[in-house]
């Protein structure tokens, strides 16, 4: 190849190398890669991937030419640059990896009741529960002054006064003044949240029904002014059925005045849609549950104490196990 043409595509590709693809991300220094997310790699020689981006599999692995298979979960991107390198020596002589992630999805919060926006946040870098509460928007007007934290007992109890295990123990559960957050008069129960963690903003009127499960949009629904909504108008409120969704096997469970107890209502979605069933009303405080066939993972355990376990244990009722 000419000297100069050759200089003028080692300088492109050095180029390349420093400035990421518009739509790739600058992660916070020390974000650890995790399952889900989204990365692009470039390379001077040696890896031929062009523009294709690369998922970190659910076993924390990516794949890719010259190397094989790589533990990119756990790793910074600075981790996984110096790691790729390293491998790519055997091939390159001098070896210039860059590392961008274009999509962050391995670190999910999910935040629900009484907030602008419900739903899954994700986490870039340390956040505090005030912060994730302002990027669901922060709370209502209508919010209650309660906002409750479940976590996966695996990431650490939650360091609040009264926290502790759930019926299940799996999570670990608190509840604190929402206004001790909002004014800063606590800041100790500002605490981190961690990857996986469920908020719970509560209502301030109590008239909510909440769907969870295989849905397109789990949460919790403001009942307004109405005494009852219908299994189908609250399912429609969530999105609609996901595409795993077992909605022969929903259920509805139901509350008792004392929270000792709970009724568990069959509910067969499939022939309500037919017309071969009845539409019952979902009263405040009824959790809609849709069963899923899918192995996915719910983050979508939106109540607590006794109905927690219950409610988990009836999204999984339809998965296959091989």
């Amino acid at each position: 190849m000419n000297p100069i043409f050759r200089s003028l595509s080692v300088a492109l590709c050095l180029l390349l190398l420093v400035i990421a693809p518009a739509h790739a991300q600058q992660p916070p220094s020390g974000y650890v890669l995790g399952p889900d997310d989204q990365i692009a790699i470039r390379a001077l020689e040696g890896l031929d991937l062009g523009d294709k981006p690369v998922l970190i599999g659910t076993n924390g692995n990516i794949t890719l030419p010259l190397i094989g298979r790589v533990k990119a979960a756990g790793l910074t991107v600075e981790q996984l640059e110096t790691e790729l390198t390293s491998r790519l020596k055997t091939y390159v002589q001098e070896p210039q990896i860059s590392v961008t992630v274009t999509e962050f999805r391995s670190q999910p919060v999910s935040v629900f009741g009484a907030v602008t926006t419900p739903g899954v946040v994700q986490l870039r870098g340390r956040k505090t529960l005030y912060e994730v509460l302002s990027m669901a928007g922060g709370p209502r007007e209508t919010a209650g002054s309660t906002v409750s934290i479940i976590r996966l007992l695996e990431n650490g109890p939650i360091p609040l006064p009264g926290a502790g295990p759930d019926p299940t123990g799996r999570y670990s559960t608190a509840e604190l003044d929402m206004q001790q957050i909002l004014d800063g008069r606590n800041p100790a129960a500002n605490i981190e949240i961690k990857p996986h963690d469920v908020i719970s903003v509560s209502q301030g009127n109590g008239r909510t029904v909440y769907v969870v499960g295989d849905v397109q949009r789990a949460g919790a629904f403001n009942l307004g002014g109405q005494r009852t909504i219908s299994v189908l108008s609250a399912l429609s409120m969530a999105g609609g059925l996901g595409h795993t969704a077992k909605p022969e096997q929903a259920k509805v469970f139901r509350p008792s005045p004392d929270g000792q107890k709970h009724e568990e209502i069959a509910v067969n979605i499939k022939q309500i849609l037919v017309g071969k069933a009845e539409d019952i009303g979902l009263r405040p405080e009824d959790v809609l549950v849709v069963p899923t066939s899918s192995r996915k993972v719910f983050t979508t355990v939106i109540v607590s104490g006794t109905l927690a376990a219950a409610v988990s244990a009836a999204i999984y009722a339809g998965v296959i196990v091989h």
